[in-house]
């Protein structure tokens, strides 16, 4: 039953908002692409983070980005930067902006917006046959975000 008012809830909204959670929609990107507020009010789980930017099911990061503190990870890629001083290079408020939608910062990225919800150009049903209908959730959801920048906040350089 719980997941059935789940799945009604992100069918007829489009996204889950938890109370206090910002939605996809409603996300605040300063002009140079930053999101300063959090999304959750909650503080990120650098622990979880960092198993959302290994897992292919998840954020998979590391297809496009190399990270050193994931070297049991295999295949990482090198379209993107390497993540490794992430934490250095970029506030909290840069990565959490970066994470949701990239292209927000580096106009004609090919990094996935992972929290964004409308705006899309779907590919038609000729590729697929099964092209989804209506609004698509987001990648990852607020909290996923946070646990991603706290990760991300942890490499430094040394």
């Amino acid at each position: 039953m719980k997941f059935a008012s789940l799945t009604l809830a992100t069918a007829l909204t489009g996204s889950i908002a938890l109370a206090g959670q910002v939605g996809p929609e409603d996300v605040a990107f300063n002009d140079d692409g930053a999101i300063e507020a959090s999304l959750t009010g909650a503080p990120g789980d650098a622990a979880n983070g960092a198993v959302i930017v290994g897992e292919k099911s998840k954020g998979n990061c590391v297809a496009c980005h190399q990270v050193a503190a994931l070297a049991d990870v295999p295949f990482h890629g090198e379209v993107g930067p390497p993540l490794d001083g992430a934490g250095s290079r970029w506030s909290e408020a840069e990565l959490r902006g970066l994470v949701s939608n990239a292209k927000m910062t580096f106009d004609g990225t090919v990094m996935p917006a992972f929290y964004k919800v409308d705006g899309f150009v779907r590919p038609g049903d000729a590729y697929t046959g099964n092209a989804p209908e209506g609004p698509l959730p987001p990648i990852l959801s607020a909290q996923e975000i946070e646990d991603v920048v706290a990760f991300l906040a942890t490499l430094k350089e040394e």
